[in-house]
């Protein structure tokens, strides 16, 4: 499954890549490869709320949906998807994990709102999210074992490697208590991200994930969107703060997701 993954994630960037585009070829790092260096900034902030279609409505930015594949642009859950998603919405929006401080998992930080700073060396990229005040730190060289499959976390495991311009990082070991987003599109620890980052234009990276879980989607499938680089005079990465056992979530009206029986 793993192999025809990655086939699929590299035919829809291939694909993907190819149209409208001219050809670009990113500045070099010491060791002859794409130089991803620098801060940026997603240009899909509102998938943070919903990866899917979803209208402006208070507190929520509205936005196209960010899948594209399948033709239908919803993730293709199994028959008992839906339900749970609509249980977990409705009834445990506090379960969010961010709003327990816990870090956002892959995909879903590379569309928080929030910048994220890349810096390269040698056999390794590390990616610095102000989101969560998390890092990831990506071989992409290795070829040692990878983690036991038992060993679940937050962000998992990533492993990269380079396919000409393309970064591509396969990401395992989730544990399946993170969300794709605040629309409650929830996961398992059997998902399996294959991320591929693509410097198409000077301040510009394609992002494209391609996920694939056969105990939670029907098939395996793809999200996109474009990264900016951050130009703003003195913008760099800020410590992220965030208050871990918030006490105020136990009092969250059912209205917003809290417990039953509370009512504003």
């Amino acid at each position: 499954m793993r192999t025809y993954l990655s086939v699929c994630a590299s035919f829809i960037a291939a694909a993907a890549l190819a149209v409208g585009q001219t050809a670009y070829k990113a500045p070099r790092t010491s060791e002859g490869k794409p130089d991803l260096s620098g801060i940026w900034f997603t240009e899909a902030f509102a998938a943070a709320w919903d990866i899917e279609e979803h209208p402006t409505v208070p507190n929520i930015v509205g936005g196209p949906s960010i899948i594209i594949d399948p033709p239908d642009k919803k993730i293709p859950y199994q028959a008992w998807g839906p339900a749970k998603r609509k249980d977990l919405i409705e009834n445990h929006a506090f379960d969010d994990p961010q709003a327990h401080c816990y870090p956002s998992g892959i995909p879903r930080v590379a569309y928080a709102p929030f910048g994220f700073e890349i810096t390269q060396a040698p056999g390794v990229v590390v990616m610095m999210p102000e989101n969560f005040h998390m890092y990831r730190i990506i071989p992409t060289n290795d070829n040692s074992p990878r983690m036991p499959a038992s060993m679940k976390l937050f962000n998992g495991e990533s492993r990269g490697h380079w396919e000409g311009e393309t970064l591509v990082v396969d990401v395992t070991n989730q544990n399946g208590r993170t969300w794709l987003d605040m629309a409650a599109n929830f996961t398992t620890d059997t998902l399996h991200v294959v991320e591929r980052y693509t410097r198409i234009a000077d301040g510009t990276l394609h992002y494209e994930a391609t996920l694939d879980d056969p105990a939670l989607y029907t098939r395996p499938w793809t999200m996109a969107f474009n990264i900016r680089r951050e130009t703003k005079p003195g913008y760099e990465v800020l410590e992220f703060a965030c208050w871990e056992g918030e006490r105020d979530l136990a009092h969250y009206t059912k209205e917003d997701g809290g417990p039953k029986g509370k009512t504003k």
